[in-house]
This record gives C-alpha cells, structure tokens and sequence, in this order.
C-alpha cells in the first residue's frame, strides 16, 4: 500500500476536507495492509480518534480483495456504509461493487405483508396507519430495508408481523421469492468485493454453514472486525439455543393467519393456537417475579413449574396434530408443522440439563419468557472457524485491551498466536479530560448512596449547565436517581425507557442543557461530540452481577480449570464496560470534560490499579473542589471562544 495515501499532500488530504494526517492512524493502515497480505490474524486496539475506520478501509479497498466488514451495531453498519465508505470509494476511485447485508428481520417480507393487508378490516386505526405507511413505501423502496421506514422502524407493533424470521420464512417455496428483499440483498452481498455486516449476521452465516445447507456470505480473502470487543457474547449466543415465548407467540399469529386465509375450514386449529398462546403465558406466569434472571434447573424440580411445562408440551403437541391433518393443503401450513416440529425438540432439550460445559438459565420479561443453553467457553470453536478458512482476519476496538494487554480477549476467542497492535489515542486527556474519585462517598449500595451523589454532583452540575450523563450499573439506580434530579433540579432530566434510544439523545442535543439517566446500551455506541456532553457520572463500578446464571457459571468453568474467577471472568469485563463509558466523553480533539466515578473500590482495593491503567491518561483529582474549579475553566474557554466567533 502506498504510504502517501494517509501524507499531508497525500490522496486523502486531497479528496477529504477537514482530513488531517495521524500516525497511529498510518502504523495501522500499515499493519492491516500487511496483514491482508500475509493471511494473519491482527488484534488492533485504536484509542478514540484514532481514525481506525479509514485506516483499515484504505488498505481494504487498495488491496482489490473481497473482504467482509463486520460491525458490532447496526448504526455504526449504515454509517460505514452509507458514509464512511463511499468517501473512501470515492477518494480512492475505487470500481469494484460494495454491499450492505443485514439480518432478514431487517427486511420488508413481501408474502407477509401481502397476508396482512388481507386481514386488515380487524386490526386497531394505529396498526391501519402504520400498515397504509408501510404499503407506500414498499412500492418505491429499492432495497426494503426496514430503517428506511425511520421512527417506525424503532416502535410499530406491525414490524414483527410484516418481517420474516428463520421460522416463518417460506424459503424457494414463497411465492413472492423472485421479489424477495433479503435474496435480492444476498444476492448482491455474494457478488460484491467488499461486504457489510454485522457481527450477528456473521455468526448466523457459521451456523447456516454448519448445517450444510447453505451459506449467507461468501468465503472472502479477509474478515475485519470492527468493535470487536463485542464478539465473545455475541458468539456466546449463536453456538447456544433458546426456546421463547415470541417465538411460541409468532406461531400462534401466523396460525391464526392461516385459518383465516387459506384453511377456513379449520375452526379447531385456531381454537388449539389460541389455548397454546395462553399456554405460554400462563408458562410465564410460573416464572412469578417482574424481570428476572435466573439458573433454568432448580425450577424443573417444582411440581407446579413441570406441570405447566407438560401443559405447554401436550398444546404443542396437539397443534402438531392438526398442522398434521392438513399437510399438502397450504405452503405455510406445511411450514408451519416444520416449525412445531422443531419447537417441540428444543423444549424437550431444555429439560435435559445434565450436560457439563454449558449453563442452563431463563430470562423474563413483563410479557415474555426464554430459556437458554449457552456454552462456557467457546475459543475452540472459533479458533477452528479461522483455522478452516483461508483468510486474513482483523479484530479492531477502542476497548479490546485489559491492562495494557490482550490476554482476555485472547483467551475468549482462542487468539493465541496472533500479532497485536495498541495505539494511543492522539486526544491531549491530561488537558482536556479530568477524572475525579471522590472522597467519602457511601460504599456501592449502601442504603441512600444515590441521595449522596445527587447531594455532591447536583450543584457542580448545574454550574456546569446540564450537559451531563449518569452511567448507571442498575435499572433501579437509573429510577432512584432520575426521581431525586426531578425533585431537586429545574434542568431537563431524560431517563432511559421513556422513549427510544435516538430519540433520548435527539432531545439530550436539543435541549443543550440535559441530564440523561441510563445504563446498558448507553454505555457504548453513543457519539456525542462538543460542548453538548461534557460531564459524566458512574455510579460504581460495573462488576457484573454474581447473581447472573451466566457469569456464576463461566466462574465454575474457570474455577473447574483452575483459574481465579474474580481476576480472569470479572475483572476483565468490568474493565472493558467501564472503559466503553468513559470513552462517552471525549470524541473530538476540541471536547472537554469530567468524568466522577463514585466508588472509592478504585482507589482503595489492590485491584482499582488495573481500571485506572486501562483508561485514558486523564488527570486525575478526589477532592470535588477540583471538579468545580476545572468546571468552571472549561466554562470561561467556552464563553470566550464564543466571544471570539461573534465579535
């Protein structure tokens, strides 16, 4: 590749305005380029600003080879696809085709949607609004996807019923396949050089590939992993099984879809899918509490818990027998005895808990249950899925590193051998950032500790006009603090769950003088860059909860192997978490801002030392004073820059 792509008179400073050269951005160019040539595996980990999507983009495009890019969001894909990668194409001159491929729930399902115009007169005026919108826009959409539809695509009930899922999907039996969207998608995907996807979407390609009965991406020359940090639970997921109560709940409708369509006659089959609906809901109903995760075996030890299993087994069981009678009748009815058949196995399975390696544990939400099989340790699965294939790989983050080393995203995913690159960020943290680990706070929850932050931060906050995220560990945290800043504060105080996530940070923008309660998806994949954000509180440590089936069991597993679970299980992903919420803060050369982290644990346990080292260089202060008066200065440099602009 040549080097005079990323100089200061180079290609891209000519094509690009505003680009500007860096060398962190340039050594890895290089070390991906190098790689692409040699088939290695490349760990990168690129600090915040270090441009790492055009630095692996370069030498992607010089190389002329056909390379899929997997991203860890669906934001960060239509972003690399519709913006990031056609300056590249264009900058470079690049001739060869692109693709963007998604999950197909992504994906406008023609047949479907075709089913539920027909039974439109029963559905509710929202539901009828929402169907009219979708229809318009299915006649002039070329690709059919779904985010095309914007605030629709994030809340409309009618989205599950109008997209396909494994389950459901027709196949080369649909009658609508020639117009499918998510063929004609796959379709280009195959065809193109580079390809963009999700990391979801990958590892459905392995299990698809793994049946034998197909594939959905082709065998590429080299795979980049962008938020790559992300792949150990998502892997997790997809070499596991789950048995849900949506999809128990999808059936039903498409039961009740059938009989009303194309087998009329069939009175008994929707009476026998509307008893399994209720079924599963009574199913959830066993589980007894709100929301709640739990180990799946000492459950099948209750007689009142197996006995409504045994009920929703008996109800799937009948369903089959009557999707029996009227096979040959209708294609989806032929489907949809497939997709009894294959539910009725995965229950079965879930009862059978005796297999070691794996962790056996239910989910529950307000409405819905699931139960999972997941397997402990999935590095030798997918260190042989690389060792199979002919390709370079390269894994990139802002957060792959633990304590300036790889070794646990190493050990995850079975790296060992590969070549590793850390970069800096070439942010100014000591100038521009300033971290802050109070004094004398209460200990991680204690009883008012939340009254106690909002005590000591309130007033700082204020002074700093808003602007302002907490990074909550807990959705109790987020409902006990956002109920204190209504009481005590005249700012906006937006909380998680009161609209979707763009929405939440639409208004958080607009607003300019905010306060954002939040946890989860907050943590990362959030952009928000200048004065707009520019301080941030985290109210602990985020250790993942003991009480995790999953986490209590991948302790056992590293406990059986003679390891420490508190060091190698939850430490390392405590330390990724965290350092996904402070990188909120900094985005641009030009942010400023303070980061409070209220608990002492990282100061005072022997272990706070690894989380301060994985963080950026930021000042550091634990006297709130401090805050105050690096408030306050941020403040004047803002007053007199915009001085400066309007004089």
């Amino acid at each position: 590749m040549k080097e005079d792509y990323f100089a200061p008179e180079g290609l891209l400073a000519k094509s690009i305005v505003g680009f500007s050269p860096r060398k962190a951005q340039q050594k890895m160019a290089a070390a991906v380029s190098d790689v692409l040539k040699r088939k290695k595996i490349l760990l990168v980990e690129a600090g915040t600003g270090t441009g790492k999507t055009f630095a692996y983009l370069v030498p992607a495009l010089h190389s002329a080879q056909q390379i899929v890019i997997s991203t860890g969001s669906k934001a960060l894909q239509d972003q690399l696809f519709h913006k990031d990668l056609p300056t590249m194409v264009k900058a470079l001159g690049y001739s060869h085709s692109v693709a963007l491929l998604k999950g197909r729930n992504n994906y406008l399902c023609i047949e479907r949607l075709s089913h539920f115009m027909q039974q439109s007169r029963d559905m509710d005026k929202q539901l009828l609004a929402d169907l009219a919108r979708v229809r318009q826009w299915s006649i002039t959409s070329a690709d059919g996807d779904i985010s095309e539809l914007g605030p629709l695509a994030e809340k409309s009930e009618l989205l599950p019923l109008i997209t396909s899922t494994n389950d459901n999907c027709l196949g080369r039996d649909c009658p609508s396949y020639s117009e499918c969207a998510l063929v004609k998608a796959r379709n280009r995907a195959m065809q193109a050089q580079i390809i963009v996807i999700n990391h979801h979407l990958f590892f459905a390609d392995m299990a698809v590939k793994e049946t034998g009965f197909g594939e959905l991406l082709p065998e590429a020359d080299a795979y980049i992993f962008d938020e790559a940090h992300q792949l150990p639970d998502i892997a997790t997921q997809y070499f596991g099984q789950t048995f849900s109560s949506r999809v128990v709940s999808d059936l039903c409708k498409d039961i009740e879809l059938l009989y009303r369509t194309e087998l009329k006659d069939m009175a008994q089959l929707a009476k026998a899918g509307s008893k399994l609906r209720v079924s599963a809901q009574d199913t959830r109903l066993a589980f007894e509490g709100e929301k709640e995760r739990g180990d799946w075996r000492p459950l099948l030890k209750k007689p009142k818990f197996t006995q409504q299993l045994k009920r929703l087994s008996d109800d799937l069981q009948f369903v089959y027998e009557l999707l029996k009678l009227a096979l040959s009748r209708s294609e989806l009815g032929d489907h949809l005895f497939e997709r009894v058949t294959q539910l009725q196995v995965l229950l079965e399975k879930m009862q059978q808990t005796q297999v070691t390696g794996f962790s056996y544990w239910y989910d529950t939400s307000r409405l819905h249950f699931s139960l999972n099989i997941t397997p402990l340790n999935i590095a030798e699965r997918f260190r042989k899925e690389l060792d199979e294939r002919d390709a370079s790989w390269i894994f990139t983050s802002a957060t792959l590193a633990v304590n300036q080393g790889f070794d646990h995203f190493v050990s995850q995913l079975g790296m060992d051998g590969a070549e590793q690159l850390m970069l800096e960020s070439p942010f100014d943290f000591s100038n521009q950032a300033l971290l802050c680990v109070p004094r004398y706070f209460p200990e991680p929850g204690s009883q008012g500790v939340e009254k106690v932050i909002v005590q000591k931060l309130l007033p700082i906050i204020e002074k700093n006009g808003g602007r302002c995220f907490f990074l909550c560990t807990s959705h109790a945290m987020i409902q006990r603090l956002s109920k204190l800043l209504h009481e005590q504060t005249t700012l906006p105080v937006l909380t998680q769950g009161e609209a979707a996530k763009g929405v939440l940070l639409n208004q958080f923008i607009q607003a300019g003088n905010a306060i954002l309660v939040a946890t989860g998806s907050f943590w990362e994949g959030v952009d928000v860059r200048g004065q707009a954000l520019s301080f941030i509180v985290i109210d602990k440590i985020p250790f993942a909860s003991p009480d995790d089936p999953l986490m209590r069991a991948k302790s056992e597993d590293c406990r059986l192997r003679g390891g420490d679970p508190f060091q190698q299980v939850y430490l390392p992903q405590a330390a990724i978490t965290l350092k996904q919420g402070v990188g909120r803060l900094i985005r641009d050369t030009r942010d400023k801002g303070v980061i409070v982290i209220c608990d002492n644990r990282m100061v005072n346990r022997h272990y706070g030392q690894l989380f301060l080292q994985s963080l950026p260089p930021m000042r550091r202060c634990r006297d709130l004073e401090q805050v105050t008066q690096f408030v306050s200065q941020m403040n004047h440099a803002e007053d007199t820059a915009i001085s400066d602009i309007n004089s």
